[in-house]
């Protein structure tokens, strides 16, 4: 079978390669993999899989052989895979740990698009309640900024949306943002919680529109950039500040049925930003590098 793999070459950082037909142990369903979900992350860093490995995280499909322990969902489901590996394949053998449900109604490449970016912006809002709060998001226009924009709005936040140009704004106060901005010196705000995709400068930029006991959760690092903070800015009287990294990988298929029920009930959106065919699959990641895309990419597995 035809899966992407990790190429450490200049050609990278995926390839085409023919592979083995995975093989399920008891408690793995077998999935027929109809799209794939790109992410920044795992192609920015895909030296740090060994060359050759099928790559990928997210994609969606449907269930031809089920779990023969009894686990998980029955051959016909469709189905989501969030933050599981090697997912980028024409079939691949799946934990039910990582599958969500996609419901009647719910487009199937929609579900490719949740994976990562969904579970990352769910998980982050949940830490706090942010009813009637001030909340800012950075990177808005990518796939964890537009999800984290709609859920942050359901939550009952109030949602300051950065972005890096103007262009880049398209959509977002239609997706719930109440402020979308280019340059956090553009608002006096004061935030209870910055869920920050960007690093770099712009998260001491952040810290110091934090309100007193708010928190920066660091989701991602596009910027690539060092943070640095001017001498004192970390000390302070009233209630603490903190920031929080994050590197949640336990098992999504929970958060993945809550974001799948959220899209079958009309009140979730997927930020698909470009669509193809897996086989231009290296025009899409030049796009997604040159920050062309707004959302997420998804690929038809054809």
């Amino acid at each position: 079978m035809r899966a992407l793999v990790v190429d450490h070459g200049e050609a990278g950082p995926v390839r085409f390669a023919d592979v083995d037909e995975p093989v399920p142990s008891s408690g793995e369903a077998l999935v027929e993999i109809r799209h794939i979900g790109l992410n920044f992350g795992e192609l920015n860093y895909a030296h740090q899989w060994p060359a050759g490995a099928v790559h990928g995280h997210d994609a969606a499909g449907v269930v031809v052989r089920a779990a023969s322990d009894g686990s998980g969902p029955p051959e016909g489901t469709r189905v989501a895979l969030g933050m599981s590996a090697h997912a980028w394949a024409e079939r691949v053998a799946v934990s039910p740990a990582s599958l969500g449900t996609v419901p009647e109604g719910v487009d199937l490449a929609d579900g490719a698009a949740l994976g990562i970016a969904g579970v990352t912006a769910l998980r982050v809002l949940r830490k706090r309640s942010v009813l009637a709060r001030d909340v800012l998001v950075t990177g808005a226009s990518g796939g964890v900024g537009h999800f984290a924009v709609q859920l942050a709005a359901l939550a009952g936040a109030r949602v300051t949306a950065l972005v890096g140009s103007p262009d880049r704004a398209a959509g977002l106060r239609e997706l719930g943002a109440d402020v979308v901005l280019t340059d956090l010196a553009e608002t006096e705000r004061r935030f209870d919680l910055v869920l920050d995709t960007v690093g770099g400068p712009l998260t001491a930029q952040a810290w110091s529109s934090l309100a007193e006991g708010g928190t920066i959760h660091l989701v991602g690092y596009s910027s690539g950039q060092d943070t640095t903070f001017p001498s004192g800015v970390l000390f302070g009287f009233g209630e603490p500040r903190t920031i929080a990294t994050y590197g949640d990988m336990t098992p999504t298929s929970g958060d993945l049925t809550d974001l799948l029920g959220l899209m079958a009930a009309g009140r979730l959106s997927a930020p698909v930003g470009l669509r193809g065919g897996w086989q231009d699959v290296d025009d899409a990641v030049r796009a997604l590098f040159a920050r062309k895309v707004h959302g997420k990419i998804v690929l038809d597995v054809v």
